[in-house]
């Protein structure tokens, strides 16, 4: 897995989601739950569409008057291969975007997350809770599959094929605390 950045999301589960066993969702996408912010425009993000630290984050947020109240703090590692569909193919982060993750002293492993990129840049859909797949996969209580193992079995078994358009790429999930100020 390749360190790949950060988000803070609001990961509340949303009324009318109906998945008994999710307590909270930790999904890379924003359909479910939302990032901090709409992020692009700002132009402070890494090739792989997240944050190269949880302080640019902060940044953004202070410069921008966004408040970063409710939101949890994401790391992320993202498998160094794609799944298009028939094949897993190795994919690299978007070369006009400086990509220098720093990884966190602190980072607890929330599951592993199934995600879109039809369009070869940013994180597109979850299926496991864009799709409602948590209700047919098994999932934990943060809509997650608790192993990268499970995970490239299901990818690899096609079974995310008629959820969204691919390539799907696999994703660790880890919260981890805001550093101090």
């Amino acid at each position: 897995m390749t360190p790949a950045g950060y988000m803070a999301k609001r990961v509340e589960k949303p009324k009318g989601f109906n998945v008994t066993q999710v307590t909270d969702v930790y999904s890379v996408s924003s359909h479910v739950n939302d990032n901090f912010a709409d992020y692009v425009n700002f132009w402070k993000h890494n090739g792989y569409w997240l944050f190269d630290s949880a302080e640019i984050i902060r940044s953004v947020a202070d410069d921008n008057s966004i408040s970063l109240d409710g939101t949890s703090l994401f790391y992320y590692e993202v498998h160094e291969q794609e799944f298009d569909g028939e094949q897993w193919l190795a994919f690299d982060p978007e070369v006009s975007f400086t990509t220098n993750v720093i990884e966190p002293n602190v980072k607890v492993l929330g599951g592993f997350d199934v995600v879109t990129f039809s369009a070869g840049t940013s994180p597109e859909c979850s299926p496991l809770s864009c799709n409602y797949m948590a209700n047919e996969l098994r999932t934990n209580t943060h809509c997650l599959f608790d192993s990268f193992e499970e995970t490239l079995t299901s990818v690899s078994n096609k079974l995310f094929n008629n959820s969204e358009p691919g390539p799907y790429r696999i994703f660790a999930v880890y919260s981890t605390p805001w550093p101090s100020s």
